[in-house]
C-alpha cells in the first residue's frame, strides 16, 4: 500500500496561528489493529476550536508538537478488524489531517445514505447539531423573544439565527463587516445584524435589540459577551459556545460585570459541547431536516480543496474569512 501525507504541529503558537506552524510530510502507511478502522479521508472540519486545543487539554486531550493535526472527519474505510464493519463504508470521527487515519470502531458513526456528504459536515454536522442543541436546550428561546448569536457568519452561527427565525424568534446576529451584516440579512432572513468592528458597537446592538436580549448564544468571548450581558434582560439565557476572540491571542480578556451582572440580572449562563446532548441527536437531526426541506433554513459552505489548503485555511478561519462551514476536500466522494 503506498505511503500517507500528514499535516503534523510544527510548533505551538504562542501568539497568533500562522500556516508555517504546520508542516507537511510522508509517512508509512499505518497498521491497524483489531477493533480499528483504515480510513481514506474525503473531508475534514476546520473548526475555531481546532485553536484551542493548541493550548493545552481542555474536554480533549491537548495537541503537541510533531502530532498529526487532530480534526473531526469523514471517510471511507479502506480495511477493517472490527466486527460490522467492511471497505466502502463511510464513517464519521476523529481523525486527522492526513490523507488516511486510523480509526477505533467504537468510537465512529456511521453517514447514513443522504447526499451530500459535505451536508452530514454542516447541517447534519457537529454545526447544525451544537447550534441546535445548545439554543434550543440551553437558550430555550420562546416566539417573539430576541435572539442574538455572535460569529453569525460562521458555521454555527448561521443555524443559530435561521433556527431562531424557526420556532418565532427575532433573530440578531453580531459579525465582522458591513458585507457580512447585509448577507445575513439579505440572504439567510436574520432580522437584524451588527458589526463588531463599528466604533459604535454597544449603541448599534443597543439599536438592534430595543427590547433587550432574551437569548445570547456566544461564540467569541470576551468583549462582545460583555455587551451582550449589559443588554441582557431579566431571567435572560446566555449560551456559551466558543470563545473564538480568545484562542488566537496572549492577550486574554474577560467580560466585566461578572458575577454581577449575573447575579442582578438572573441569567442563567451554561456551556456545553456538542456531545452533551448526544441522545438527543435523533430529535436534532429531524427537525433541521424538516426545517432544510421546507426552506426555513439555508445550508451554506465553504469547501477548500486539498489536503495542503487545511494550515491556511484554519488560519483564515479564525480571522473570519469564512461563511458558513468551513472543510477541506481531500478525496472526491465514493462513485
Amino acid at each position: 500500500m503506498s505511503d500517507v501525507t500528514q499535516i503534523v504541529i510544527r510548533e505551538l503558537p504562542t501568539d497568533n496561528l500562522r500556516a508555517d506552524h504546520f508542516e507537511t510530510r510522508t509517512a508509512a502507511m499505518p497498521t491497524i489493529e483489531d477493533g480499528q478502522l483504515l480510513v481514506r479521508t474525503i473531508l475534514m472540519s476546520l473548526d475555531a476550536a481546532n485553536r484551542a486545543w493548541m493550548q493545552g487539554a481542555t474536554y480533549r486531550e491537548a495537541v503537541k508538537p510533531g502530532d498529526v493535526m487532530h480534526t473531526y472527519s469523514i471517510g471511507e474505510v479502506v480495511e477493517s478488524k472490527a466486527d460490522g464493519f467492511s471497505p466502502g463504508d463511510i464513517v464519521a470521527g476523529e481523525g486527522g489531517w492526513a490523507t488516511h487515519t486510523v480509526m477505533k470502531a467504537r468510537a465512529v458513526a456511521r453517514i447514513s445514505d443522504y447526499r451530500p456528504l459535505t451536508h452530514h459536515m454542516s447541517l447534519l454536522g457537529i454545526a447544525g447539531k451544537t447550534a441546535y442543541h445548545g439554543l434550543m436546550h440551553i437558550g430555550e428561546p420562546k416566539a417573539g423573544e430576541t435572539v442574538v448569536v455572535s460569529a453569525a457568519a460562521g458555521s454555527v452561527g448561521i443555524f443559530v439565527g435561521q433556527i431562531a427565525k424557526a420556532v418565532g424568534a427575532r433573530a440578531v446576529g453580531i459579525a465582522g463587516g458591513a458585507e457580512k451584516c447585509a448577507w445575513l440579512v439579505d440572504e439567510l432572513g436574520f432580522d437584524a445584524a451588527v458589526d463588531y468592528k463599528s466604533p459604535t458597537f454597544f449603541k448599534d446592538l443597543q439599536a438592534a435589540c430595543p427590547g433587550g436580549i432574551d437569548v445570547y448564544f456566544d461564540n467569541v468571548g470576551g468583549k462582545i459577551l460583555e455587551a451582550a450581558m449589559f443588554l441582557s434582560n431579566l431571567k435572560a439565557r446566555i449560551v456559551c459556545c466558543g470563545a473564538v476572540s480568545q484562542y488566537d491571542t496572549a492577550e486574554m480578556t474577560s467580560p466585566k460585570g461578572v458575577p454581577g451582572l449575573i447575579v442582578v440580572k438572573r441569567l442563567k449562563m451554561q456551556g456545553f459541547i456538542v456531545m452533551d446532548f448526544g441522545d438527543q441527536d435523533a430529535a436534532a437531526l429531524a427537525d433541521l431536516s424538516n426545517w432544510y426541506n421546507s426552506g426555513q433554513i439555508k445550508v451554506v459552505e465553504d469547501v477548500l480543496e486539498g489536503l495542503d489548503a487545511a494550515p491556511a485555511g484554519l488560519v483564515g478561519l479564525l480571522k473570519g474569512e469564512n461563511r458558513g462551514k468551513r472543510m477541506v476536500r481531500v478525496a472526491p466522494d465514493p462513485s
